[in-house]
């Protein structure tokens, strides 16, 4: 269950983000009000998946499926340019967490 709590907490940020963008700094209400409940989910997802886990490697793994998730959301919500430095800086960031993951 950790897995799956992760990666549905993960989504819950990372569409927590786009919300926030979208909400042009908490200026508008609906995208403020979606924002603010993505992260609480995303919170108590995080705080399920941390259940019976260490909080360091669970807490990095998520926020690098964030990453993950939020270079994609970026380019194809927002139109932002995926380049290659950014895809290895994410690759760099994934192994990473797989590891703590493994050792941790």
């Amino acid at each position: 269950m950790f897995l799956v709590f992760s990666i549905f907490a993960a989504i819950c940020f990372t569409g927590g983000s786009a919300l926030m963008k979208s909400s042009e700094g908490l200026t508008k209400f609906w995208p403020s009000a979606a924002c603010l409940a993505c992260f609480v989910a995303g919170a108590a997802l995080q705080a399920m998946a941390m259940r019976g886990n260490p909080m360091g490697s669970t807490h990095i793994f998520g926020v690098g499926l964030e990453v993950a998730l939020a270079l994609m959301f970026g380019a194809l919500f927002f139109q932002e340019p995926l380049t290659f430095p950014k895809i290895g800086a994410v690759t760099l960031i994934l192994v990473g967490m797989i590891l703590l993951r493994k050792i941790g």
